[in-house]
């Protein structure tokens, strides 16, 4: 099966992940919402529903393919291809009838994403990328913003669930760039914040103490319409080194030049996955 085939088919399954979603929507009882790790960190029917759509599609058309999925955990993650999965991102969003949530898919080899689906069920929005091919949002190409001045931009960035008991949760950084930029937008998903960059409507994005789930679909968004996704130091692995920064070239210069101003060269720390 070509890659062409293969994204196409990836699609397809996020959407009918995303039609499982909408069924939930709006209708969930209390007892269908539970907390993980911390209060804040939320698991719904919803969530499970459709990461159960995904991991049986995926099984089926791609058996011999691995899957690392947020709430089940990796199978066959040694894989020659790894399915990385977040059936619900912005699952807060999602318990509170707020529209900012989606199915994020990416497929890794070698540790890097090759191809990425990140679909928004309730804005009816398929972002879709493939190594060396581009970005698409509804089959329609899309680019990062030409913005290079951080004092024009529009920044996005999320905040640890467990940021009380998190040395670096975020907030510092937030306060290094709030008088910095044009503003600065917490839309409760990091998919939907990376998708939002690599079509330009966000300038640029950074966060700390995410997992591979969290970003590896929207990253390779920003790559593939013109953009860096890095980490914040550069050079490590964005996908599971935890923390991300992505956007325009030289935006992404600008912001880490802040980011980084006077810390020392570990900056920033590793950490759970933390965002809503």
């Amino acid at each position: 099966m070509s890659s062409a085939e293969v994204l196409r088919t990836a699609e397809q399954i996020a959407r009918a992940a995303g039609a499982e979603l909408m069924r939930h929507f709006d209708r969930l009882d209390a007892d269908a919402v539970h907390s993980k790790s911390a209060a804040r960190d939320l698991v719904t029917a919803a969530d499970l529903a459709a990461e159960r759509v995904i991991v049986d599609a995926l099984h089926e058309a791609f058996p011999q393919d691995g899957i690392l999925a947020e709430e089940s955990g990796g199978q066959d993650t040694d894989a020659e291809y790894v399915w990385c999965v977040d059936p619900l991102d912005g699952t807060t969003n999602f318990v509170h009838s707020l529209p900012m949530f989606g199915v994020s898919m990416a497929r890794l080899r070698a540790g890097k994403p090759d191809l990425a689906v990140v679909y928004l069920p309730r804005l009816e929005e398929c972002f879709t990328a493939a190594a060396g091919v581009g970005a698409q949002l509804n089959g329609k190409p899309i680019q990062v913003s030409s913005t290079t001045e951080l004092g024009q931009s529009l920044l996005a960035t999320g905040f640890p669930y467990r940021r009380q008991f998190l040395l670096d949760n975020n907030l510092e950084n937030f306060n290094r760039l709030f008088l910095n930029q044009r503003g600065v937008r917490r839309m409760g998903s990091a998919a939907a914040d990376l998708a939002y960059v690599a079509c330009g409507r966000l300038d640029a994005f950074w966060e700390l103490h995410l997992q591979p789930y969290d970003v590896a679909g929207g990253g390779l968004l920003v790559a593939e319409a013109g953009g860096l996704t890095e980490t914040i130091v550069a050079g490590g692995d964005w996908v599971f080194g935890r923390n991300v920064i992505a956007g325009p070239p030289a935006l992404v210069a600008a912001l880490r030049e802040v980011l980084l101003d006077g810390r020392d060269a570990s900056y920033p720390p590793l950490g759970e996955r933390e965002d809503g």
